[in-house]
């Protein structure tokens, strides 16, 4: 099924862009949230109109995020946890954890734009990656230290 994207989406396209998808994927979560219409005749000449436009939000998204990710790439956030032999970890850090200390740093940021496979469970240094938009993903440094 092919269709007309409204917002970036991460590995499918830009707003504007004709894509094919499978037919669960438009009809179950591209065009129910309004990331995408349907590609007929009528809406694709309706989307070179809003092409323009949607370019322009877009760009304006995109610096917003750029101005958050320069603030954003100098931060370094700590966890003191208790720690076993060998190093490991009682518990884990998550990306909820990551998320609240950025909050009371003053940073907005849901935990599922933040980019970690699997939770940290070892003593060390991260490098963490935050998914602020499509072409922005700036990276912080998690310190876990032992309590």
């Amino acid at each position: 099924m092919e269709v007309i994207l409204r917002n970036a989406i991460d590995k499918l396209g830009h707003p504007g862009d004709i894509v094919a998808v499978s037919p669960g994927y438009a009809r179950n979560f591209l065009l129910p949230r309004g990331f995408a219409y349907e590609a007929t005749p009528g809406n694709r000449k309706r989307i070179a109109a809003e092409k323009n436009r949607l370019e322009a939000l877009e760009s304006e998204r995109r610096e917003a995020a750029s101005s958050i990710a320069e603030k954003l790439g100098e931060v370094s956030v700590t966890f003191a946890a208790r720690v076993g032999e060998e190093g490991k970890l009682f518990g884990s850090v998550t990306t909820a954890d990551i998320a609240h200390q950025l909050e009371a740093q003053g940073f907005k940021v849901e935990k599922r734009q933040i980019e970690l496979n699997e939770p940290i469970k070892a003593l060390g240094v991260y490098r963490v990656g935050v998914r602020l938009h499509a072409d922005v993903k700036p990276e912080i440094k998690v310190w876990v230290i032992k309590q």
